[in-house]
């Protein structure tokens, strides 16, 4: 073996997504200093594969079928360094309790994984990107979320959003072709969504900005329809779309 050669992190990624695995897949192979060796969409293959392949990093979903993530790792011996991944802010309490090196809510952004990854592996200056290739990762973000409608993972296309619409416990997402119905919060919604892409207006109303055809101090005009802005969100929104940045 050459003497400069660096042996690499080994990680694997555990999620029953598809998404979710493609985008920490994609964030992996931005950074040359990880290696990873699998992927596994439910937690038991994951203990299998564990029992037999050597692995440093674990990028573990929580909220999964059969047996959660938080189980799998209270049932490994000598767990790799964990970083919990999941949609559900209450879990983060579990996930740290089980030493995880840090958790990432979904959907995540690359400068959150980059982080995660630095603490993980505390002193590796090739595993920071250059400004450019970091700016290009940022720009490129997130484009779609799941949401589980009717009890299906429903894929929804960001640039297609018109508006999102709260109801009590449940939420509206408005496209031009169709409304999606989903048991959430508009906060929890809020927190999966690019922020300089779209701005609560009201306590009721989330809209992409680049969508808004016309406004006053009361009003958002977005393909025909007129969506109220409440007092405690018009100075925000006045200096959004001032600025054209959160």
């Amino acid at each position: 073996m050459k003497t400069h050669e660096v042996i690499k992190p080994k990680c694997l990624i555990v999620d029953d997504e598809p998404l979710a695995r493609d985008v920490l897949r994609r964030y992996c192979n931005k950074l040359p200093v990880l290696h990873l060796v699998g992927e596994c969409s439910n937690a038991i293959d994951a203990y299998l594969f564990l029992q037999t392949n050597e692995v440093d990093i674990l990028f573990l979903d929580i909220r999964m079928p059969e047996l959660l993530g938080t189980e799998l790792v209270q049932s490994i011996k000598n767990p790799p360094k964990v970083i919990f991944t999941t949609a559900y802010k209450e879990y983060a309490w579990d996930g740290f309790e089980l030493d995880a090196v840090d958790y990432l809510l979904k959907p995540i952004r690359f400068d959150r994984f980059l982080k995660a990854v630095n603490k993980a592996l505390p002193g590796l200056e090739n595993v920071l990107l250059t400004n450019e290739s970091f700016e290009m990762e940022r720009k490129s973000g997130i484009d779609s979320i799941y949401l589980r409608i009717d009890r299906k993972q429903v894929r929804i296309v960001l640039d297609e959003i018109l508006y999102i619409e709260s109801d009590k416990d449940y939420i509206k997402i408005f496209t031009q072709e169709k409304m999606y119905l989903c048991r959430q919060t508009i906060s929890s919604i809020e927190s999966m969504i690019d922020k300089s892409e779209f701005v609560r207006i009201h306590r009721s109303f989330i809209v992409p900005i680049k969508k808004i055809k016309s406004y006053t101090h009361e009003l958002v005009e977005i393909n025909k329809k007129e969506l109220p802005i409440g007092k405690f969100y018009l100075n925000h929104f006045l200096k959004i779309v001032a600025t054209g940045a959160s």
